[in-house]
């Protein structure tokens, strides 16, 4: 794991983002964190997550700019969603983790375990 490149994508205030920030160092990796807020995803690096995952798994329905945009109400298929996830990213379920080639996305410490022993 010594030269595995952990990229972390979230914010510095959010839990779930400093829930993983802890995980990886209490194991000793070292993580690069990317602060979306101030260095949005690229289209590429999103297009990864939503071919991985699907562009619902990497959306965060609980959002407040969920509710406010009124996105529940729309009926969208992934490139419609990963459009919209590009557009306004404070709609992205934090943080998306990637690892090489394998990503995970929002607090799942099963996930980041199963990163951790594959690279």
């Amino acid at each position: 794991m010594a030269g595995a490149n952990v990229q972390i994508f979230g914010t510095p205030d959010s839990q779930s983002t400093r829930a993983a920030l802890r995980f990886f160092k209490e194991r000793r990796i070292e993580v690069h964190l990317v602060d979306v807020r101030r260095k949005p995803l690229a289209a590429t690096e999103l297009r990864r997550f939503v071919d991985r995952l699907g562009a619902r798994a990497i959306a965060d329905e609980d959002s407040k700019a969920w509710r406010d945009g009124g996105l529940a109400y729309l009926r969208m298929d992934d490139s419609e969603l990963a459009q919209r996830l590009h557009a306004d990213q404070r709609l992205l379920r934090l943080p998306l983790i990637r690892v090489g080639n394998a990503v995970a996305v929002g607090r799942d410490e099963a996930a980041w375990k199963s990163l951790v022993a594959g690279a």
